[in-house]
């Protein structure tokens, strides 16, 4: 009797194991190593954060039977509060890249030194942060519509690297974990969530995505969900100099996002009707003046107070509409 319970137990010790949630205590490579590089990281807009607690997923060149595909940044719900998201990053060592997966934890660790952007500029996470609960945008490196998210600060990031380079080691970013990142490495890690998953499959049933097809322009370069490939155009890469010149700017500048509209803005008012009023006091003006000066000069033909030619330009704030 005590054989066969010995048996069973040792039978079903492999089905426990599998059972038990995807957590570990330090996120070492998953096994994929290659011969190949992986390419440049692309530019690219980040999408407006869809809501508050989502935290910003920067995307990278995942490996798969055809080569390298690009898995999209995109916008994700932090599995627990105080969780923050370390990215993954290839690091070459010994003639091969490895793959060092990505994970959620209370801190956010090392990523080879990647500047991901939008917050990862190659060392810690600069684009929000927990409080009593809450998470907080810095509107300085991610772009966030005030009127859907409420818990927003400013504050800019000098980043530490200015490389497109998507890879740690010999001809990429040339850095080492510090003294605390080391320390977060053996902290207790989550796997990514399953949107995530489903996310990064996505990506890789998309042919667009292959750099094998794209030569380094993805068709999605970001999301504003996970698994959400329904806006072909999202984030998508521009080739032409004058843009890529502009988006290399921003990334020196922290990556600040276009907040095209005045959805970032604060409420001024209604420029319009500024405008209009300010026009009708002009006219209303310019013939009191106009008055006045036919009384003063005796001109008694002209009664409608007609000003003079050099007063008949336009009035109002001109270019720099809306300022009083």
């Amino acid at each position: 009797m005590m054989r066969k319970f010995r048996f069973l137990t040792l039978f079903l010790l492999p089905f426990v194991i599998l059972a038990i949630p995807a957590t570990s205590h330090a996120q070492v490579a998953v096994g994929i190593s290659v011969r190949i590089g992986p390419p440049p990281l692309p530019v690219y807009a980040q999408p407006i954060c869809p809501g508050p607690r989502y935290i910003w997923v920067p995307g990278y060149w995942a490996y798969g039977d055809d080569g390298y595909f690009w898995v999209p940044g995109t916008w994700v719900l932090a599995p627990r509060p105080s969780f923050l998201w370390t990215p993954g990053w290839w690091g070459f060592a010994d003639g091969v890249y490895v793959w060092h997966r990505g994970y959620w934890g209370p801190h956010v660790g090392f990523y080879g030194g990647i500047n991901y952007g939008y917050g990862y500029p190659g060392t810690g996470f600069y684009g929000g942060e927990w409080r009593h609960g809450e998470f907080f945008y810095n509107r300085s490196v991610t772009n966030v519509n005030i009127n859907i998210v409420h818990n927003v600060y400013e504050r800019r990031v000098n980043e530490r690297f200015e490389s497109r380079a998507s890879f740690n080691g010999r001809g990429g970013i040339e850095a080492r974990p510090d003294r605390d990142e080391m320390r977060y490495e053996h902290e207790r890690h989550f796997d990514p969530t399953p949107e995530q998953e489903h996310h990064r499959d996505e990506a890789a049933h998309d042919r667009n995505q292959w750099h094998s097809v794209n030569h380094g322009r993805p068709a999605f370069a970001a999301t504003p969900r996970a698994g959400d490939f329904s806006h072909r155009d999202m984030g998508r890469p521009d080739t032409r100099d004058s843009r890529m010149s502009q988006n290399r700017d921003n990334r020196m500048n922290g990556n600040r996002p276009n907040r095209n509209g005045n959805m970032d803005r604060p409420n001024r008012g209604n420029g319009n009707m500024d405008r209009g009023n300010r026009g009708q006091q002009n006219r209303e003006n310019r013939q009191m003046n106009g008055r006045q000066g036919g009384r003063n000069n005796g001109n008694k033909g002209d009664r409608h107070g007609k000003p003079p030619k050099e007063d008949r330009k336009p009035h109002g704030p001109g270019r720099d509409h809306g300022r009083f």
